[in-house]
């Protein structure tokens, strides 16, 4: 039985950096896993969009889809705009056996994620006890979310950083440079801030803004083509991948 496409949508950005990151991230997957079948759909702003994506698909008789969001919370896209998106495309595609599959956070790999990008800023392991960490995520106006990014910022406290504090680029506060200027309150001599991002925008922009006007020591890139990341989109994909494939089985 072909395995079902992965189709990994990306919410799009008028900053060209956002899908170059996208595609780079999706060709190491395809690396990862050679004769798997991956696209790219986006949004908004970007081409090609998803619909035209799942309709290529069905032209091909491309049988079955895992709709992947590159999302790192559950909030407004991946429980409104995204389950829209696809419920549109079942109704005009039957043949498309379209299966969505869970957000990428929370999850260990994300963390590993995180602290390569902060090594490659020159965190070394000896330095976390020393220093303080801001986890800055682009922000939401969902609970749920909210309450993902606080609790990993408990979680990483446990990591041996001296202290770790949440901020948002949007929405709720604190912001980037709050959550710095709290830390150096608290007493701390050296900062970090660790975009809880994927790709480049408006919002790391935002974060890195921040980070720059309240002085802080580290600036860590965005998540990116990390390895982990890329290793995260094959274990959602997988997690879906059964359930699709018995739907296969039992149409066929």
């Amino acid at each position: 039985m072909t395995a079902p496409v992965l189709l990994v949508i990306a919410h799009g950005s008028r900053d060209p950096r956002h899908a170059a990151t996208v595609r780079a991230l999706t060709a190491r997957v395809r690396a990862l896993r050679p004769g798997l079948r991956v696209e790219t759909g986006f949004l908004d702003f970007n081409a090609p969009s998803v619909p035209r994506v799942l309709e290529r698909l069905d032209a091909e008789e491309a049988g079955a889809v895992v709709a992947l969001p590159l999302l790192l919370t559950r909030a407004f896209h991946a429980k409104s705009d995204i389950p829209a998106v696809l419920r549109e495309a079942r109704s005009r595609l039957p043949r498309l056996r379209v299966r969505q599959a869970e957000v990428l956070g929370p999850s260990p790999l994300l963390n590993s994620a995180l602290e390569r990008r902060l090594r490659e800023a020159g965190v070394r392991p000896g330095d976390k006890g020393s220093t303080g960490l801001v986890l800055a995520s682009a922000g939401s106006t969902d609970p749920e979310a909210i309450a993902v990014i606080a609790e990993i910022a408990r979680e990483l406290r446990h990591t041996g950083w001296c202290s770790v504090r949440p901020a948002f680029a949007s929405a709720p506060l604190p912001r980037t440079e709050d959550a710095v200027r709290a830390l150096r309150a608290d007493g701390v001599r050296r900062v970090a801030v660790a975009p809880y991002v994927i790709a480049p925008g408006r919002l790391p922009d935002r974060i890195a803004a921040g980070a720059a006007e309240a002085g802080a020591d580290v600036l860590a890139g965005v998540l990116g083509p990390s390895p982990e990341l890329a290793r995260l989109l094959l274990d959602r994909y997988d997690e879906a991948r059964l359930p699709a494939d018995r739907m296969a089985s039992l149409s066929a």
